[in-house]
């Protein structure tokens, strides 16, 4: 949990965040988390009567405080989505725990916050047709389950084809990277995707999964990426969604150092770069 307080503290050290743009999510309530999960696997987690080997699935020992946490986080999520819709963009301090399907959780990941928050904001009218671009090197598998029978919602992974989770499921669109991916060969393939998804009707919601993991250092990674290369991969995709004037939700998915400090300045870069489209968006304006 240490990377979330470091990650923010980080960016008020940075003049990024501030009381004026920062905003504290309310826990999702059940009622939102049954749109895309399980009631009974729900309520196991919140009572703290999940299996072992659902716990062990999951990677993390249950306590009230992962609770609060979990369920903060969602809502995080959904507001973050809401912000978005106002302002353009908008980003979040946690959240794509993409690997949980819905009526279980796996790879550190409880509830699918994106797919909470793709169906709550269809339930609720916010948006009629939903683009998830997943850019974390593990596949979103639990978003792609989730999401597959959802029409409004288009999702698209791009992942280390031999990394985890080793039974991948289907997105819409699958991007597979060969271990050892760099900077140059991502950023073509990431046009290239960017270029097909401009042919597909239009959407009026970006939820975008900026994963640190693709980082050269990452221990799980084991991608080549640049701390300049994911500064190029986060420009690239808002800059394509705000010439869109597609509302675009940066989440800071996944990340792995046992240097948290250092891992929370990796994540930082989506949101440093995220900050540098918004200002030169704005400017634009005037």
């Amino acid at each position: 949990m240490d990377k979330y307080r470091l990650l923010y503290e980080h960016l008020i050290e940075l003049g990024i965040a501030t009381q004026a743009n920062t905003h504290i999510s309310s826990p999702c309530p059940r009622s939102k988390l049954l749109l895309a999960h399980d009631a009974h696997y729900i309520d196991a987690f919140i009572a703290g009567t999940l299996t072992q080997q659902q716990l062990r699935a999951i990677g993390l020992t249950w306590s009230k405080k992962l609770v609060t946490r979990t369920l903060t986080a969602v809502g995080g999520t959904i507001l973050t989505c809401k912000l978005a819709l106002k302002h353009g963009l908008a980003c979040h301090l946690a959240g794509g725990t993409h690997h949980a399907f819905s009526d279980q959780g796996q790879g550190f990941c409880v509830f699918n916050d994106i797919a909470v928050a793709v169906k709550t904001a269809l339930h609720n009218q916010w948006a009629t047709r939903i683009l998830v671009l997943d850019c974390d090197v593990h596949q979103g598998d639990g978003t792609a389950l989730i999401l597959q029978n959802e029409p409004q919602c288009f999702t698209c992974s791009i992942h280390g084809i031999h990394n985890y989770p080793f039974t991948k499921q289907l997105s819409d669109l699958d991007i597979p990277l060969p271990r050892g991916t760099d900077d140059v060969t991502y950023l073509n393939l990431l046009d290239q995707t960017l270029e097909h998804l401009s042919d597909l009707p239009s959407f009026d919601l970006l939820i975008y999964d900026g994963g640190s993991d693709v980082h050269k250092d990452d221990r799980l990674g084991h991608m080549d990426l640049t701390d300049d290369g994911i500064r190029a991969r986060d420009r690239r995709v808002i800059e394509w969604a705000q010439q869109k004037q597609l509302p675009i939700a940066c989440l800071i998915g996944g990340g792995y150092d046992h240097d948290h400090a250092r891992l929370a300045r990796r994540h930082a870069l989506l949101i440093e770069t995220a900050a540098q489209c918004f200002r030169r968006q704005d400017l634009a304006k005037r």
